[in-house]
């Protein structure tokens, strides 16, 4: 049997199982992302997500068949907290993977709570590191907004085809990614600013001109375009509520863990049909969102299913929020129209942790019209 990759050999397999993706940078992929994971501030920010946290330690202690006398392993442990669930609940052994310096911290947590006999915290990358035995669990916290932005799930497959079990389970299991339409205002705030920045750049021209003798107005169109990008195409983050939603959500992909490809990620394209069921009001974007379940597997179910839900919740939801993608212009919509969309999303070219996506809506109205499609480019960043 060949030995497991680790090192270049791992990157090289990566890179094959992306269907050739350009290799990263590591260097700069751990300035540009990494690094912000070390700050103690930021990993608060996570553990006092209570949807978060009572959606793991609910999944953990409610299913300790998985983990009790089983070998885990934790994929970005961050502060350690997953891994010292995963011995509470009685795990023969815990390998809990960093890649950053908080993982000192995650040692200090460890040794704090009585678990380093059993957590071994080991800094490094998930593509580089060697474990000296198979696992039973995977176990990671490795959704970002809108579910993929961040690419993290790919370390998870990368840690389940090197060194998960035959049999073995995925903590969470299965994911979901929604999309809805929304009545907000954000729009109009967006269009607002995105206006005063043109007036100012105008008259920024009119008195370089008149001031300097020099015309600027030749990078008119380039200004115009970035801030274009910037207030009205970039995905906004919001925690919205439910009363904003006016129709009814899709499923834009479902993934099983145990199964997905690093190829069925980089790509993902779905055509939906969303119901409108609120009378006289506008489409001002649609809102994407995601759930992840903890199922087990058909082989080695859970006993009692756990779900994650970053919904719009009237409570305030999770520091996920949902992702609101803007219509400009937005149209009027009332009760029993449809919009049908098609929908794209792909790794931006400049950073593959960030996602491009293409959107285009037409609106079927409960007459019987239908409008001409509208297309946009939103940037997920």
């Amino acid at each position: 049997m060949a030995s497991p990759p680790n090192g270049a050999a791992a990157a090289a397999a990566a890179s094959s199982a992306a269907g050739g993706a350009p290799p990263v940078d590591k260097e700069v992929d751990f300035a540009n992302y990494f690094c912000t994971y070390a700050y103690l501030y930021h990993q608060k920010e996570m553990l006092c997500d209570r949807v978060r946290m009572d959606a793991y330690h609910s999944a953990v202690f409610r299913n300790p068949h998985h983990f009790r006398g089983k070998v885990v392993l934790d994929v970005g442990t961050g502060s350690g907290i997953l891994a010292i669930w995963s011995a509470q609940a009685g795990a023969r052994k815990v390998y809990a993977v960093e890649a950053t310096n908080v993982a000192e911290h995650a040692r200090e947590l460890v040794r704090a709570n009585g678990v380093a006999d059993i957590v071994e915290v080991i800094q490094g990358t998930m593509e580089d590191i060697v474990l000296p035995e198979k696992v039973d669990v995977i176990i990671s916290e490795w959704m970002g907004y809108y579910l993929l932005r961040e690419s993290m799930f790919d370390s998870v497959i990368c840690a389940r085809d090197r060194w998960l079990n035959p049999g073995g389970v995925m903590y969470p299991s299965h994911a979901r990614m929604w999309l809805a339409p929304i009545r907000s205002g954000l729009g109009d705030k967006k269009m607002e600013d995105f206006e005063i920045a043109m007036n100012d750049w105008n008259h920024f021209v009119e008195d370089t001109q008149a001031y300097y003798g020099v015309n600027m107005n030749a990078l008119t169109k380039a200004y115009r375009a970035e801030h274009e990008k910037f207030y009205l195409k970039s995905s906004i983050w919001n925690n919205l509520h439910p009363n904003q939603l006016i129709g009814q959500p899709a499923v834009v992909k479902e993934m099983d863990c145990l199964t997905a490809t690093v190829e069925e990620i980089r790509e993902v394209r779905a055509q939906v049909t969303l119901p409108i069921n609120q009378d006289r009001t506008r489409l001002a974007a649609l809102a994407g969102w995601f759930d992840v379940h903890f199922r087990g597997s058909k082989q080695n179910p859970a006993v009692e299913e756990v779900e994650l839900n970053t919904a719009p919740d009237e409570n305030g939801g999770t520091h996920w929020g949902q992702q609101v993608f803007l219509m400009t212009p937005a149209p009027r919509v009332n009760e029993g129209d449809s919009i049908n969309v098609s929908f794209s999303m792909v790794r931006s070219k400049e950073n593959h942790r960030l996602m491009d996506m293409d959107i285009t809506y037409e609106l079927h109205e409960a007459s019987g019209r239908k409008l001409p499609a509208v297309a946009t480019k939103i940037f997920l960043e």
